[in-house]
């Protein structure tokens, strides 16, 4: 239905158009951030943005290749579960080493928007109102908690 460089192009579109919006939006430190490739300055941790033909997500992926140390990391998230949730005000999915699209064993906590398009501009509004208050919400929970994933660099 879409060629390879109509979605490439729409999807640039949409993180440009979600970049300009966001751009306004100070950390919650006061600094300035690039939202929608926010580092979190703990490798291997990642807050990933997707808007796809089929849904949106947010969430926190976590990458080691050591799965041990994957698992580590997962069990402390959940020990600021309440924390992550109160930012958050939903509940999260939560998942421990499932399988990606291309094999890798990885981690997530996440929310996804079901039956949005992100080639359908119409629906743009309705993604960045689901990604924008969320990723926000995990700046400011990060900003807390942060420090107690810094030993794991």
């Amino acid at each position: 239905m879409y060629t390879r460089a109509e979605i490439t192009k729409t999807k640039t579109d949409f993180w440009t158009t979600f970049g300009q919006y966001m751009k306004p939006v100070p950390s919650a430190e006061g600094l300035k951030v690039n939202w929608q490739n926010y580092k979190t300055h703990v490798p291997q941790v990642f807050f990933r943005m997707k808007a796809e033909r089929d849904f949106a997500s947010i969430g926190i992926e976590i990458n080691f290749k050591d799965l041990e140390m994957q698992e580590l990391v997962f069990e402390q998230f959940q020990t600021f579960k309440k924390l992550l949730e109160g930012a958050l005000g939903e509940e999260w999915q939560w998942s421990l080493h499932s399988t990606d699209d291309y094999g890798k064993v990885t981690s997530k906590i996440q929310k996804t928007l079901p039956n949005v398009n992100v080639m359908e501009q119409e629906d743009w509004s309705e993604i960045i109102s689901f990604l924008k208050p969320r990723i926000i919400a995990l700046d400011e929970f990060w900003s807390n908690v942060r420090p107690a994933f810094e030993g794991f660099l």
